[in-house]
Parts: C-alpha cells; structure tokens; sequence
C-alpha cells in the first residue's frame, strides 16, 4: 500500500510541473491562454423606492 501511495505521490508532483512548464512554454508552442476581449454593455435601473 506504501509502494502505491508514493507512486501517486510522485505522479501528482510530475504532473504540477508538467502543468506549470506548459503553462511558461505553451505560448511558444501555440497554445493562446488570454481571456476574450470584448466589451458587455448591461443597462441598469436605479430605483429608489
């Protein structure tokens, strides 16, 4: 149960940094992370009662 439990450990620690490499190398490869530029317009009522 030891052997599995440091396996796993050990994967979950090579796919952090296997994620936070694509996220620095991603760019160069391709990959676009920015967000959708656009502009939301929403009218809004001010009431007073």
């Amino acid at each position: 149960m030891g052997r599995i439990l440091k396996w796993l450990i050990y994967l979950a620690v090579l796919g952090f940094v296997a994620l936070v490499a694509y996220a620095y190398v991603g760019p160069f490869l391709g990959a676009d992370f920015s967000a959708e530029k656009r502009e939301i317009r929403v009218p809004l009522s001010l009431a007073v009662d």
